[in-house]
């Protein structure tokens, strides 16, 4: 995994972590403990897809593009 891609899942988990710490601190009177989980869930599974989506630097069209590589290129004649 490069270097961006870790920073990329990195960020994508601290923004969705201080997300859920910011709605858990803030405690609306809406927010049950039924809806905690289930915004901690949406929160964490937001958080997973972003970090391997293609909202990251190398997206999926890079990690394509990086496959052929001239070893490859050769055996694929």
């Amino acid at each position: 995994m490069c270097m961006q891609c870790m920073a990329s899942a990195m960020t994508a988990g601290a923004a969705a972590t201080g997300m859920r710490t910011w709605l858990a601190t803030h405690s609306p009177n809406w927010m049950t403990p039924r809806r905690m989980k289930l915004a901690t869930a949406a929160i964490l599974t937001a958080g997973v897809l972003a970090a391997g989506s293609h909202m990251a630097p190398n997206g999926p069209a890079t990690a394509a593009a990086k496959a052929v590589t001239p070893t490859t290129a050769s055996a694929q004649r």
